[in-house]
């Protein structure tokens, strides 16, 4: 630890590697968790040089965390133009970054990604709050990836129907614990599987059919980054059947209870949703996006790389599942499929 004034700086030991900031914070600063959290939701703290709002990031050996209780609270909503991929009067489709809630969970929450979304698109009747966005899908706070919102009650009732019918295309990338070969699950997925975790239920087919496509893309030393394709869209989905076959996703806070293996760090649960597609609720012509894993996500990837075994052959790998390289200009693709 050293100080600069009122400033301090710590550096991340190896014991504390993966543990969440707020708890970092309140064993290295000896404070409480109250006041950990204070300094990071007002903007107080950074972690290599980035003002980090988030208490549950998951910090790595060797992490510089800076803490300056004079800075400035930051103001700018943490997305921006460059995040909507793609706009039309029907349906906007995002780029969501991980940290931020999707819609929200209590009746005065602010700052979700459906609020900071409708607060980008032009007022279609002059002046006034900006319009609500119809949500058709979620994502978890922690995952990264496409998510659509409708922007009328038709395009809603469209996208909602497809979503029933199984039809739209939702490919995820996730780095798992262990090694995993090509397989399909097909659960039963219920509130609580019996006890009081939400899971698989143990008792026949209570709950809802959960169904996720797996197979292998590339090959680490203790992990393995994996394609998931989702038949069916229930909460937690992927989390739960990757956990329950004893493969959690690197970063997994809440289904990891019965891991037994060595936990490999990550900043959060490493889910990444890389492709959309779906028809078009108005054009009736079907439209794919697809998006590359953010920057936490490569980091992971990169620290597990140094002791990576191999990549899958393409005998083994969908077409597609390679991890695309980041583009500057990849916001606001759309594919048109054949």
């Amino acid at each position: 630890m050293t100080h600069d004034s009122t400033r301090q700086h710590f550096v991340v030991p190896a014991a504390l590697s993966g543990r969440p900031l707020d708890g970092t914070l309140k064993t290295l600063a000896q404070i409480s968790w109250g006041d950990a959290r204070k300094l990071i939701e007002r903007g107080k703290v950074k972690v290599a040089g980035t003002v980090v709002l988030d208490g549950e990031r998951r910090l790595r050996a060797g992490d510089v965390i800076e803490i300056d209780p004079h800075a400035r609270r930051p103001n700018a909503s943490p997305i921006d133009r460059s995040r909507l991929v793609y706009v039309d009067p029907h349906i906007v489709v995002v780029d969501k970054p991980a940290g931020i809630s999707t819609v929200p969970y209590d009746a005065g929450e602010r700052g979700t990604l459906d609020q900071l979304v409708a607060a980008l698109l032009p007022r279609t009747r002059g002046k006034g709050p900006p319009p609500s966005l119809g949500v058709v899908q979620r994502l978890d706070k922690e995952t990264s990836g496409l998510i659509v919102f409708a922007r009328t009650l038709g395009a809603k009732k469209a996208l909602a129907a497809q979503l029933r019918a199984h039809t739209v295309h939702r490919r995820y990338l996730a780095l798992i614990h262990g090694r995993l070969e090509k397989t399909t699950f097909r659960t039963y997925i219920a509130q609580n599987r019996g006890d009081g975790l939400r899971g698989t239920s143990r008792f026949g087919k209570e709950g809802q059919l959960a169904v996720t496509h797996v197979e292998p893309v590339r090959a680490f030393e203790n992990a393995t980054l994996v394609a998931c394709r989702l038949e069916t869209g229930r909460t937690h989905q992927i989390r739960i059947h990757l956990a329950e076959a004893g493969h959690p996703i690197l970063g997994e806070r809440v289904y990891v209870r019965d891991y037994k293996g060595a936990v490999l760090p990550a900043p959060r649960p490493m889910l990444h949703a890389a492709e959309l597609g779906f028809v078009h609720p108005v054009r009736e012509a079907p439209v794919k996006f697809d998006i590359p894993p953010p920057q936490d996500f490569e980091d992971t990837m990169s620290g597990l790389a140094a002791h990576a075994k191999t990549d899958l052959g393409q005998a083994e790998t969908p077409q597609g599942a390679q991890v695309p390289a980041r583009h500057s200009d990849v916001r606001g693709r759309v594919r048109r499929r054949q």
